[in-house]
């Protein structure tokens, strides 16, 4: 998954949310993984904190997965290294592909976002915005900047699959920036089996116990990803997508987990 971002609630296309609107102090998204943020980090040449068999306290445990096609509505539109239309909130809104990394289409398959190109974020008053040290410069990311339409009032808007714009018909239009985007996951996870770790604190192949989620797969799981967002004694456990849109997942407090490092017993 590769993923630089956690539970803020956005005004996006998909959901009738509102953002904050704060011009210097929204926090990073924390939905999912944050995708492709978390994939701009490396996590080579790395020495873990946690190098011998250990439990570890105050631990913060969420959850993350590949976006839904199906939770979006605008219109399906050519999306470049992709051999199918895609819907173009799912591709570069930041509920999106182009945020969380990875997704799954109208087919079923899986999908992920291959190159972050040179676009950056805009919000959505269509003011360009950027993550700085856990917050956002000027305010709630909403789309990338690139492959979005302006109405006459300069807002961001773009078509949808039922027909019409979001936000009134464009006058402007933005477009790609080298975003692109292929087929199949970006990484090899594992439902309920695979988990995100700051690979500072937990090396990665690491095995992990987590006591609350013994009765789903016996609490056993291994550091198999990195996300930007997912920093000290933070785990991100991947699972599927939850049944209602956009969903926050468990988000469990001051943990208490066991930690076996590679090589450990």
């Amino acid at each position: 998954m590769v993923a630089l971002l956690l539970a803020i609630l956005l005004l996006v296309p998909a959901s009738a949310s509102a953002a904050s609107g704060s011009p210097s102090r929204t926090p990073l998204p924390r939905w999912g993984m944050d995708g492709a943020f978390a994939r701009a980090a490396s996590p080579t040449a790395r020495v873990a904190r946690i190098r011998t068999r250990r439990w570890v306290n105050g631990v913060e445990v969420t959850e993350y997965w590949p976006v839904p096609e199906g939770w979006f509505k605008g219109r399906r539109l050519k999306a470049p290294g992709l051999n199918r239309k895609a819907r173009v909130d799912w591709l570069y809104s930041a509920r999106g592909v182009s945020m969380e990394g990875d997704g799954i289409g109208l087919d079923g398959k899986r999908y992920h976002i291959d190159d972050l190109g040179s676009a950056g974020w805009i919000n959505k008053r269509g003011l360009r915005t950027a993550p700085g040290s856990g917050q956002w410069d000027n305010g709630a990311p909403w789309w990338r900047n690139a492959r979005i339409w302006f109405n006459r009032a300069g807002r961001p808007t773009f078509p949808l699959s039922s027909g019409g714009w979001y936000r009134g018909s464009p006058r402007r239009y933005v477009p790609n920036k080298g975003v692109t985007f292929a087929p199949g996951p970006s990484t090899d996870l594992t439902y309920f089996k695979s988990v995100a770790v700051d690979p500072d604190v937990i090396a990665l192949g690491s095995r992990i116990y987590i006591p609350a989620y013994k009765d789903i797969n016996g609490g056993w799981f291994v550091a198999a990803d990195v996300g930007g967002a997912i920093t000290r004694k933070h785990i991100d456990v991947f699972r599927p997508p939850p049944s209602k849109p956009f969903g926050d997942g468990r988000r469990l407090e001051d943990q208490r987990v066991l930690v076996v490092p590679p090589g450990a017993r």
